[in-house]
């Protein structure tokens, strides 16, 4: 699976994720992006998930004609 981190997700996070291919916003220039265009560039690139912290996504897109699964985590720090 082809997995992008939004800007808000723990990098050292991906570790865990071992048998997927995991990038970040940030990694890819995509920085500077709004949510929108980052989800159009990630369908784009072929990515499956995209996964954030931003819990305000749902209210600024339509997210159901949407190709990539999206999960929206409520934090960023977990125990380990």
């Amino acid at each position: 699976m082809k997995i992008l981190f939004d800007q808000g997700m723990p990098v050292p996070r991906r570790r865990h994720l071992l048998s997927h291919v995991v990038d970040t916003a940030f990694e890819r220039g995509w920085s500077a992006l709004d949510n929108g265009e980052l989800l159009d560039v990630a369908e784009q690139e072929g990515y499956d998930l995209l996964i954030t912290t931003d819990q305000n996504l749902r209210y600024q897109r339509h997210l159901a004609d949407r190709q990539l699964a999206i999960i929206v985590l409520l934090s960023t720090s977990w125990k380990i």
